[in-house]
Order: structure tokens, then C-alpha cells, then sequence
């Protein structure tokens, strides 16, 4: 078969086009992990991060990332008094607050 420098474009466009679906599934894999670290939250939290009403335990859901981290680390470090929540959080690197206080952050108020 006799290669052709005209076809270097069409190979690089399919290249690229066939990877596609490659970074689509990474990306997606990471959203699935986000949502199962963030699902351990669920039975204090509710689903999503959203409360019943009138319960003692506050809604998570759409409260800004920065915030929810900061609090996170306070519980982790002991500066924050709580019942349970130091405990858990300890268990959590700092990549995981992280991930799960984008979560969160994205959900609706």
C-alpha cells in the first residue's frame, strides 16, 4: 500500500475522533466516583444533600465548595465540635473533601 502525505489530516481528525469516546467515559467513571463518595453523606444529609424539613441535621446541597471544605477540615482537625462528623471525616484524604465538597456545591439549594 503507498502512503500519502495528503491523507496525514484525515488520519489525525479519525485519531482524534476515536478517542473521544476514551475521555468521555474518563470523564464519566470520574462523576460516578464523585457521586459514590458523596452518596456516604446520604443517610444523615438525605439524598443529594438535601434534608427533611425540619430536621436537625443540615442540607449540604448547594452550599458553596469553599465553605463546605472549610467546615469538612474544621471537623478533621477537631476545631469544629460535633458528634459524629469528626469521626467520619478523618476517614476522608483531602482529595475526597474536596471532590465531594464540588459535589455538593453543584447540587440545587
Amino acid at each position: 500500500m503507498h502512503f500519502n502525505p495528503k491523507h496525514i489530516p484525515l488520519i489525525g481528525f479519525w485519531l482524534c475522533a476515536l478517542s473521544m469516546p476514551v475521555f468521555a467515559q474518563d470523564n464519566t467513571a470520574g462523576k460516578l466516583h464523585q457521586r459514590a463518595n458523596a452518596s456516604m453523606c446520604a443517610n444523615c444529609h438525605g439524598t443529594e444533600g438535601q434534608t427533611v424539613k425540619d430536621s436537625s441535621v443540615p442540607s449540604i446541597a448547594g452550599l458553596p465548595r469553599d465553605y463546605l471544605v472549610q467546615q469538612m477540615q474544621a471537623f478533621k482537625n477537631g476545631t469544629r465540635p460535633a458528634t459524629i462528623m469528626h469521626q467520619i471525616s478523618k476517614g476522608l484524604s483531602e482529595e475526597q473533601i474536596a471532590s465531594m465538597a464540588e459535589y455538593f456545591a453543584a447540587q440545587p439549594r
